[in-house]
């Protein structure tokens, strides 16, 4: 124990030992403040008063006051910081990594975060100090559209994290520059200047924009570029952006539009084909709307039409080489040179009368010799032919084919009406549904007979004036008919059977294959009921057409001319045993008569 201490409670116990004191009262008035800490505890009214008296004097401070501090000295861990008050702060040195170099002697901001902590010290943070500038700095700089200088910090989603006057604010993606930017790590740990764009005090975000700056500076050349345009200007621009339908030229703060049709006189199936991104090249301006906010340039105009430097020997009936470039069921362009197009049409393609699709001769890419039928300089256009650097198979047609003669040709294609079929390249026929067989009733040829399938024709008739040719399946074959008119003849008996049956009759089928048609009414069986589907009966010949290949037969008539021939039979009978009657009564009279005569 201190010699104060033990002069002190020495004091307090004298009193006790001259006279009795009640404990109870003594400890209750005891000042243990004045015990534990030394002095006389302060009334707190009074501490108010004298506080107030302070106020306006100067080393006064408030807490939450931002004010200014110099180092008066550096420890290892701390910084002891002036300012101007009653004592010295204390603030830690992490609070000045930002700033390595701090030194005594420099002025830095600080906070006073209490004017006195349980023992008395100065509580500052430089810290706090700095994030509260920065707001206001922030603020103010989003309110006078200041410019400020940011670090880019890193990326993150959607854009970068800069640092503004020490807070974390947000660079979009698209705020960065007014081209796309491709790579977003170029800018990574980049002093750069920005503008303040928008801040969210609620939840405290800052979003900053460089593009702004850039902007503000390209609306001026903007201005100045628009205010010079003329129709035909021929300007230096930069690839901007590609997209399908054509390409984005940068002016310099102006954009202009090529559209894909302006890029190349030949055919290109993307604008990729021609430009490539950031690549400069010239390009002319085309047109331009009132206020020349749209801008549509040219880049093919540049260079002389290629029709203009098209051989001039050129004439028709020359043959030429060129590349399909686009196709259609009407025929194929041919690019015969650069940005010089004819077209082949369909009819153009084979000797053939029987059109097909041009896909079915020529494919987009491949080479093609043609033969020049039409040129126009001025109308920029030009037909082609191919069939015309082969012989025309007509020629000679007569020679070999013949009426009578027979052949092999491959089905073609096929209507409802009939087959063509190919004999050679420029050579088809038409093989009507009649002439395809001599016993089926066909409904359509594909019930017969397939696309691509070779088939055995015969000539029947051939036009060479109008290149028509008409060929016959059946005629290749004997007709079974001449045999079927012995066989079915008129009221003969046949067993068939029924393979299909409608309103009007059924379909009766032979077992030679021959089809016959029974009338509804020919169907009655005997017992009143009717013949149906895939029944098996006998059946009478009632008609025969071999010209049309018809047999009509009936089932009703069979029993039916039973019935008549015994009503005949009966009828017969009965007139006999009449006739025989009335003799015997004639003979009865004439002897009678004798008789009479006699007496």
């Amino acid at each position: 124990m201190s010699e104060e201490t033990k002069n002190t409670a020495e004091e307090a116990v004298q009193p006790a030992a001259e006279q009795a004191v009640n404990p109870q009262e003594f400890l209750a008035n005891f000042d243990w403040y004045k015990y534990e800490e030394g002095i006389e505890a302060v009334d707190e009214a009074k501490l108010k008063e004298f506080e107030t008296a302070l106020e306006g004097t100067v080393g006064f401070v408030n807490e939450r006051d931002v004010i200014e501090g110099t180092v008066v000295r550096l420890t290892e861990r701390d910084a002891i910081i002036d300012i101007n008050s009653k004592s010295e702060g204390v603030i830690s040195l992490n609070e000045f990594r930002y700033n390595p170099s701090l030194a005594v002697g420099d002025t830095v901001e600080v906070l006073v975060d209490k004017r006195e902590d349980s023992s008395g010290q100065l509580v500052l943070s430089h810290k706090k100090a700095r994030v509260i500038k920065a707001w206001d700095r922030v603020n103010n700089a989003h309110e006078t559209g200041e410019i400020v200088n940011g670090f880019v910090k890193c990326r993150t989603r959607g854009g970068m994290i800069v640092d503004v006057f020490g807070i974390e604010a947000f660079l979009p993606g698209s705020q960065i520059d007014v081209k796309p930017i491709r790579d977003y790590d170029q800018f990574v740990e980049k002093t750069m200047e920005f503008k303040v764009v928008k801040i969210n005090h609620e939840f405290k975000n800052v979003v900053v924009s460089h593009k702004a700056l850039i902007e503000a500076d390209l609306e001026i050349q903007k201005k100045e570029i628009i205010g010079q345009l003329e129709k035909g200007q021929v300007l230096e621009g930069v690839v901007k952006n590609i997209t399908s339908y054509g390409v984005f030229v940068d002016l310099g703060g102006v954009d202009g539009l090529i559209h894909i049709t302006d890029l190349s006189w030949s055919r290109i199936n993307h604008p990729n084909e021609v430009v490539e991104l950031d690549q400069k090249l010239n390009v002319v301006i085309l047109d331009f709307d009132d206020n020349k906010s749209r801008i549509q340039l040219g880049l093919k105009q540049l260079s002389a039409h290629p029709w203009e430097a098209l051989n001039a020997d050129l004439k028709v009936g020359d043959k030429v080489t060129g590349k399909v470039v686009v196709l259609a069921d009407y025929g194929a362009f041919i690019e015969v040179s650069e940005g010089v197009e004819g077209l082949i049409h369909v009819s153009e393609m084979s000797w053939s009368t029987h059109l097909r699709s041009a896909q079915d001769f020529v494919k987009v890419g491949d080479e093609v010799e043609a033969q020049i039928l039409t040129l126009d300089r001025e109308e920029r256009k030009m037909s082609l032919g191919i069939k015309q650097l082969h012989p025309d198979p007509w020629t000679d047609i007569t020679t070999k084919y013949p009426v009578g003669s027979k052949h092999s040709g491959t089905v073609r294609n096929y209507t409802n009406f009939g087959v063509f079929v190919e004999l050679e390249e420029g050579i088809d026929g038409l093989v009507y549904i009649s002439d395809l067989s001599w016993t089926k009733k066909i409904k359509h040829p594909s019930d017969f007979v397939n696309v691509g399938d070779t088939l055995e024709v015969e000539v029947l008739e051939l036009d060479v004036e109008n290149r028509k040719l008409n060929l016959g399946h059946k005629q290749t074959q004997e007709n079974p008919w001449d045999g079927h008119e012995s066989t079915y003849q008129i009221d003969s008996i046949h067993e068939g059977t029924i393979s299909e049956k409608s309103d009007k009759g059924a379909t009766v089928l032979f077992a030679d294959g021959v089809e016959g048609f029974a009338p509804s009414r020919f169907l009655d069986k005997e017992d009143g009921s009717k013949l149906g589907k895939g029944d098996t009966a006998d059946f009478k010949v009632l008609e025969f057409s071999k010209e049309y290949r018809r047999i009509v037969v009936s089932h009703t008539s069979i029993f039916k001319e039973e019935e008549k021939k015994n009503v005949k039979a009966a009828a017969k009978k009965a007139a006999d045993v009449e006739k025989t009657t009335l003799g015997d009564i004639s003979g009865l009279a004439d002897l009678k008569k004798k008789m009479e005569e006699g007496n």
